[in-house]
């Protein structure tokens, strides 16, 4: 079977994969949530969820940088990866030998159809449906608007999420006002975040783990923002994560 990725390319399939390593965290997570964990043979040191997952699994190295000798040893039957998240030099090697199915999500609506195209292609589309249809529906009108935002990504240098994100989209679903004219993911100074003078300073607990003691770090140059921290989970996981999306925002901004 010939099944086309969100990249616009072919990918055959002889028979239902059995054998999938996934190399995108949050899609890991769709695999389990669509039935499929007798499946997933191995993963990367990021797919913390579901709980324990990391410790049934082979890990195949980061996002990034991959042990070619374990993937080959784990022969699988298809690859999952993603055009932003992974390596583009290391995905077309392992192209060369594997059958590998690339998402490409800026979009809430890019994210729903990588998961019904996932179902179709892994026959579970019936479930996958299920969960597109739910976020269908959570997605279909927008919270209250809540003010103006900058959302940090990265300390040093600070880094931020610009247009033309699948963040960006997710901030403006809740009610914010993103700051941040340019597009993905531009640097910026302190002195130009104090000269935006945004609403609110969101700090991400990935791919930098913002804590509490950085808070006080930005409410001393910010002292009108209100500085949060917020689960970056649920603003950049694009598989079934986004079932929690509209309740996390609806509940830790009120």
């Amino acid at each position: 079977m010939l099944y086309t990725d969100q990249l616009k390319r072919k990918v055959r399939l002889s028979n239902p994969p059995k054998r999938i390593i996934s190399l995108v965290p949050s899609q890991t997570e769709l695999l389990i949530d669509l039935g499929l964990e007798d499946r997933v043979i191995g993963i990367t040191k990021f797919c913390v969820h579901p709980e324990g997952l990391i410790k049934r699994k082979a890990i195949v190295g980061g996002t990034k940088n991959y042990r070619m000798d374990m993937i080959h040893s784990l022969q699988p039957d298809l690859i999952i990866g993603n055009k932003e998240e992974n390596d583009q030099k290391a995905i077309e090697n392992l192209m060369k030998e594997y059958p590998v199915w690339m998402s490409d999500v800026n979009t809430v609506t890019d994210g729903i159809a990588m998961i019904r195209s996932i179902g179709e292609m892994l026959e579970v589309g019936e479930q996958a449906e299920k969960i597109a249809v739910q976020l269908e529906t959570d997605f279909q009108t927008p919270l209250e608007r809540k003010g103006t935002c900058v959302y940090l990504i990265w300390k040093d240098p600070l880094m931020v999420v610009g247009k033309n994100t699948f963040i960006d989209q997710i901030l403006t679903f809740g009610g914010f006002e993103n700051r941040i004219s340019e597009n993905r993911y531009p640097k910026v100074s302190l002195d130009e975040l104090v000269e935006i003078h945004p609403d609110y300073l969101l700090l991400s607990s990935e791919p930098f783990p913002f804590k509490e003691k950085h808070i006080e770090y930005f409410e001393s140059h910010l002292s009108e923002t209100k500085i949060c921290l917020v689960d970056g989970e649920y603003f950049s996981w694009y598989g079934s994560r986004m079932l929690g999306t509209k309740q996390y925002l609806s509940n830790s901004f009120s």
